[in-house]
């Protein structure tokens, strides 16, 4: 089966060269040409990149990668900049984006962008996610903080980097022997039963009800699956 690549872009002749392009590569192409159209196309249909250009008119790039992964969207996130905005560049990284991509760019490039992308993807690299917010909750994992509702909630350490790890792999079911690799590295004494109390501390700081959590739900006999 073909990737599945939604381009969104304002450019009509661009849309069409970059249709054809990858179109030749092998893969499934889809477009938007305003940022609204593009948020609801990536909300509605499943893809495997979306490539995302900053300037668009109703919604800007930086605004729908935003609200995408805020809302849990799990694709990869190319960005589209225009090369004197370093503003764009590191706003996009830091809200989600996986890579950017200055204009002009020759074909090749953007190509093997992609490929590396994808490369990372199954390899299980995924970037550590930077700041995210879901329901009433919104982190900043870099800066240590959290609120719910407006309210400071404080994670000691190893619970912030279990909560990172979990939500860097949303939606995918995440085994308790691979938390104690990503997250404590197998260090000495640490054992499931860590990661068990540790995902317990998270669930009492952050689910309405604990005992029946929505968000950090167990998966019977394996591990744990992050649900925004």
């Amino acid at each position: 089966m073909s990737l599945r690549i939604l381009l969104v872009e304002d450019e009509p002749g661009l849309v069409l060269t970059l249709t054809d392009l990858l179109s030749a590569d092998g893969y499934e192409v889809q477009s938007a040409l305003n940022g609204r159209t593009g948020l609801e196309r990536a909300q509605a249909e499943r893809f495997d990149l979306i490539i995302l250009d900053v300037m668009l008119p109703e919604k800007s790039g930086l605004e729908v990668c935003s609200e995408l992964r805020q809302n849990g969207c799990d694709s990869l996130i190319l960005m589209l900049t225009a090369k004197a905005r370093l503003s764009d560049r590191v706003n996009g990284l830091k809200i989600g984006a996986d890579d950017y991509l200055t204009k002009p760019f020759e074909p090749p490039e953007l190509l093997a962008r992609i490929q590396a992308l994808l490369r990372r993807v199954r390899k299980g690299e995924l970037a550590p996610v930077v700041r995210y917010s879901y329901g009433a909750v919104e982190i900043d994992f870099d800066k240590g903080e959290a609120t719910k509702n407006g309210a400071p909630i404080v994670l000691a350490g190893k619970e912030l980097e279990l909560l990172r790890y979990l939500v860097t792999h949303r939606g995918k079911v995440v085994s308790r022997d691979e938390l104690l690799e990503g997250v404590w590295k197998y260090q000495p004494g640490v054992s499931s039963r860590t990661v068990d109390v540790h995902v317990a501390w998270l669930r009492h700081k952050l689910e309405d009800s604990p005992q029946a959590p929505v968000n950090i739900q167990t998966v019977r006999g394996v591990g744990y699956r992050f649900v925004p």
